[in-house]
């Protein structure tokens, strides 16, 4: 090899080249940060695939400023950027600063916490971490759990460790139950899992859109009379459209009465144990056998970083596999990956550890206040707008909209809402989700920015709307 380009490896003889790199790529970044006013550029999907097909990968550019450039236009100059608080779209936070300053060490040092002998202080920062969000849950003093790569995955290993309770049950028996409204990784769990294509049971839900507790006691009635195990009930504390946080406690005591495992989705609910006003909406949350934690979505951490807690650590030996090369039985040290579906796994812990100490709770838990209060702000405001109409009073931080004038019909609506999100994300003035309400078309504010503003949001209701009034004001000239 030419020791020429031995210098782009990370090692102390290259320390004063990885900081004039880093640097160069910090200035960068913030630059581009200064000149960003907008979430979006509207870019559509063929023309950001010919930009970056038009990259010949075989003919490294050799240089970081045109190795910059290049990115910039075939990245940042379109990116979705999450901190203006025109992005109302998705499950996306603006990122904390200490979170990012952790980013240098995980990706630099590059520890895997799969085992000890791999990350030293990092599997005992993870533990740790997970203690004190087991705690804060109130899960008792055997709890457990492990970092994971999102919700997904948390979700996914909570009923592998629910299916290892009924290994002597025929798979086609087995049932879980969950809201109609909960996230469909519970579906892909199942499917992951091997079980019957009829293994979830969608339970109806109540006019507030939380699981309805007199369904679930139907449903888990009916399973049993059919012969049907059911292996778990899965609860949400904060369905993706509403933010709705099911009936945790009378849940958990149901599925109790039928020797069900518990497990509360709080992918998105989660960081209310950080908030001093709001934690008793996760009343109930302590009696969960598993609990998913979305770091990367209210402690506004960067993706990736979620955790699966778990009430009994005896039941993460589920994912349990020994291997003489890694981490045999006979290991006298702690290894990670005996409870984790992953081997090699980044330290993406660092990222909390470094916020909570360099921030603390009460800092993150501020930050959710702002954005549930300025829901229910924004939602009070839209009730009385005659040309607005809300699916659900805010529950978290999401608002369900759509625009309807007077005169205007359900199927009418249900063609013209979708356009709207289309034509507000090609303007790049600003972003809102898209879903559907009992078979019709809404739009939805996602409020993850503790920076954005009450102007801000109606603001961006009011750009939906000039939208509106544009496009029917066009569609009746062509008719006339």
């Amino acid at each position: 090899m030419n020791a020429a380009h031995l210098h782009h490896v990370f090692h102390p003889d290259h320390a004063d080249g990885y900081a004039r790199l880093m640097h160069q790529g910090v200035d960068h970044l913030a630059s581009q940060l200064r000149g960003r006013h907008r979430p979006a550029t509207g870019l559509q999907p063929a023309e950001a695939r010919a930009r970056v097909e038009a990259i010949d990968l075989d003919e490294p550019l050799g240089d970081v400023d045109a190795t910059l450039a290049e990115l910039t236009g075939v990245y940042l100059d379109d990116a979705i950027w999450f901190h203006d608080p025109a992005y109302a779209a998705h499950l996306n936070c603006p990122v904390v600063m200490p979170a990012l300053l952790a980013e240098l060490f995980v990706s630099g040092v590059n520890s895997s916490l799969d085992t000890f002998d791999q990350s030293v202080g990092g599997t005992f920062i993870e533990r740790r971490l997970v203690e004190w969000t087991a705690r804060r849950l109130g899960l008792g003093a055997t709890a457990d759990g492990i970092f994971t790569s999102g919700g997904t995955q948390s979700n996914l290993q909570a009923l592998l460790m629910a299916r290892a309770q009924h290994t002597g049950v025929d798979t086609e028996r087995l049932r879980i139950l969950a809201s109609a409204d909960s996230h469909f990784s519970v579906i892909k769990a199942a499917r992951l899992m091997g079980l019957s294509p009829h293994a979830v049971t969608a339970v109806p839900t109540d006019s507030e859109h939380r699981m309805d507790v007199a369904a679930l006691a139907t449903a888990l009635a009916d399973c049993a009379e059919a012969g049907d195990v059911v292996m778990a009930v899965v609860a949400t504390a904060g369905t993706t459209d509403f933010g709705a946080i099911d009936p945790l406690r009378p849940i958990a005591g149901l599925a109790r009465s039928y020797d069900a495992w518990v497990h509360v989705d709080a992918a998105y609910g989660g960081g209310l144990i950080t908030s001093a006003r709001h934690r008793p909406m996760l009343d109930g949350v302590e009696l969960a056998d598993s609990v998913t934690v979305d770091y990367h979505k209210t402690f506004f951490q960067p993706v990736s970083a979620s955790a699966v807690i778990v009430r009994d650590a005896a039941t993460m030996s589920a994912v349990t596999h020994h291997a003489d090369y890694l981490n045999p039985r006979s290991a006298q040290q702690p290894n990670q990956v005996d409870k984790s579906i992953q081997t090699t796994r980044r330290f993406d812990a660092l990222k909390l550890w470094i916020t909570l100490r360099l921030m603390g709770a009460d800092a993150i838990g501020s930050y959710l206040d702002t954005v549930i209060d300025l829901a229910a702000t924004v939602g009070e405001r839209l009730a009385d707008d005659p040309e607005i109409e809300l699916a659900a009073r805010p529950a978290l931080s999401t608002v369900v909209f759509r625009y309807r004038s007077a005169t205007m019909s359900e199927e009418e609506a249900d063609e013209l809402n979708p356009l709207l999100r289309r034509e507000l994300y090609a303007s790049g003035a600003g972003m809102v989700a898209g879903t559907v309400v009992d078979g019709h078309a809404w739009l939805k504010l996602t409020l993850l920015n503790p920076m954005a503003t009450e102007r801000d949001i109606l603001g961006l209701v009011e750009r939906v709307r000039g939208i509106a009034h544009d496009l029917t004001t066009t569609a009746l000239a062509e008719v006339g």
